[in-house]
């Protein structure tokens, strides 16, 4: 039997879910809780094999009844059963912890496998989640933009940074008037910056230059 604690703070949801969840041959209610101080507390008194966690509750959320959770035993398994796909719940619900998240609009049925599956090891998400965080994975992949400037075009760049005007930087550089303007129209595109004086900030800011 794969034993579950269920947290949620309204009694008809924790009725509904929990009465499917009981019926299963394989799955057993073993303690609810309506806040997560209880959760915590059931949490570490029971050892659940899974925990399903609200997210916004009265005393408590499920945040931070998860984080609580996991510093005093660092296996449990935890899955987030919420309404909200906000980012400000999503990421610090996974970042705390929680093994999988999925949505009260889902089935009794898909709860219930993916109480089966987070027990033997997956990561259950909704696809709506998963789409969240494939896109934050990319984002925190993606390049700086600085990284596809050329060697010269960070040497105009620098020059920028002194103050030079293209002529001053043509002068030092032994390069035609033209051929810097082309540089520096490149920087602002590369950069994704709209004048000299953003290219420069994004330079200091990133610290190109000292």
């Amino acid at each position: 039997m794969i034993r579950v604690l269920f947290v949620d703070d309204h009694e008809m949801v924790r009725i509904g879910v929990g009465s499917y969840l009981s019926a299963q041959k394989d799955l057993e209610v073993v303690g609810e809780a309506d806040d997560g101080g209880a959760a915590v507390e059931l949490a570490l008194s029971l050892r659940p094999d899974i925990i399903l966690m609200d997210l916004v509750m009265k005393e408590m959320d499920g945040i931070e009844a998860t984080k609580r959770i996991i510093a005093a035993w660092p296996d449990a398994k935890i899955i987030i059963v919420t309404s909200f796909l906000d980012d400000d719940k999503v990421y610090p619900a996974l970042e705390a912890g929680a093994t999988s998240y999925m949505l009260k609009t889902s089935k009794a049925s898909d709860i219930a496998n993916a109480v089966r599956k987070t027990f033997h090891g997956e990561m259950v998400l909704e696809r709506e989640v998963t789409d969240k965080v494939m896109k934050k994975m990319r984002q925190g992949d993606k390049r700086p933009l600085h990284e596809e400037l050329t060697t010269r075009e960070i040497e105009i760049l620098h020059l920028m940074t002194e103050g030079k005007a293209n002529q001053e930087i043509a002068d030092e550089l032994y390069i035609a008037l033209k051929t810097v303007k082309t540089h520096v129209s490149n920087i602002l595109s590369k950069l994704e910056v709209q004048d000299r004086t953003q290219a420069v900030i994004y330079a200091f800011k990133h610290e190109l230059v000292t």
